[in-house]
């Protein structure tokens, strides 16, 4: 981890509008006055209970909405996204080598023989072998689809990567390999990460600083071994307390 700064919220509060009488929106805020920082090279953990705002925080972060006040300043381009459910997030209707090419495809820049060969490189980083190219979603194992999610997420070169709860769908043997391959592409490629997640064993496992969130607020944040070991809130310390 470096002291170079690759996103900054500043004061930031948002939330999402829907539809009311005669095609009024209401407007519900669900992120108050929310600030911090991700370095080069860190993985920034992100806890709190179901419906604290962890998810609406990361669409924001990508620009699917928009800030109702403050800044969010992105020192490089937009962060891909690992989702919980690699399932539901590639279309089960093409080939792993299909899916894989795709953001390639949309980039334009590259030939067929460029893409096969990107893809390929990128089989290997997340350690599948070429057989699965041919293979449906439906057809890979758990830690397999998000093998292949990660990797989707990896061949538009980005250098930050939000990923939201990427092993809880998954059991605790698998989890780890996913957490180690995270860790190994961090390392390697210099990435930087949003880590989202309810499982603070996870976060332990993997997170270099924690945010802890309620009710849409920072409430708490500091280095894991500050955050588990000297915790300041009490929020903080139920759900420490809760994990055990």
């Amino acid at each position: 981890m470096t002291d170079e700064v690759i996103l900054s919220l500043q004061h930031v509060s948002g939330g999402y509008r829907e539809g009311g009488v005669l095609g009024r929106k209401t407007y519900h805020e669900v992120l108050h006055d929310v600030s911090f920082d991700i370095h080069r090279g860190e993985i920034l953990g992100l806890v709190g209970e179901s419906g604290t705002g962890k998810t609406t925080l990361a669409r924001l972060i990508l620009g699917i909405i928009k800030p109702e006040q403050g800044e969010v300043v992105h020192a490089t381009k937009r962060p891909q996204m690992v989702f919980q459910d690699p399932y539901s997030s590639l279309n089960p209707a093409y080939s792993v080598e299909w899916l894989l090419e795709e953001p390639l495809r949309i980039y334009g820049k590259y030939d067929a023989a460029e893409r096969k060969r990107r893809v390929r490189e990128m089989l290997k980083r997340v350690d599948l072998p070429e057989e699965v190219l041919t293979a449906k979603p439906s057809e890979l194992s758990g830690g397999q689809r998000q093998r292949v999610s990660i990797a989707v997420a990896l061949l538009q070169r980005p250098k930050f990567l939000i990923a939201d709860e990427p092993v809880s769908a998954l059991d605790v043997t698998i989890q780890a390999q996913i957490l180690n391959l995270l860790r190994d592409l961090r390392d390697e490629l210099d990435l930087s990460f949003l880590f989202i997640s309810h499982d603070l064993n996870v976060v332990y496992q993997i997170c270099d600083r924690v945010l802890v969130m309620k009710q849409g607020r920072i409430v708490e944040q500091g280095t894991v071994d500050e955050i588990f070991d000297h915790p300041q809130q009490e929020y903080t310390k139920q759900l420490l307390a809760a994990a055990e």
